[in-house]
């Protein structure tokens, strides 16, 4: 199990800060696990998973098209 820091979070997925907080606050991106006062980190599997869900969910919308 890896954690990753923000930079690389936004360098997998593409979304900015602010995009990323927004979907965590809606309850649709991963939340990011405390290290500290002022560290957070994510666990890079649940963020690759998170991106395969979205690549499943474009390719069914392909499919029903």
């Amino acid at each position: 199990m890896k954690l990753i820091r923000l930079p690389k979070v936004m360098d997998y997925t593409g979304l900015a800060r602010s995009t990323i907080y927004k979907y965590i606050a809606e309850g649709t991106f991963p939340r990011p696990v405390s290290l500290g006062s002022r560290a957070a980190a994510w666990v890079e599997s649940e963020i690759q998973d998170w991106i395969l869900t979205r690549i499943e969910e474009r390719d069914a919308q392909s499919a029903t098209v």
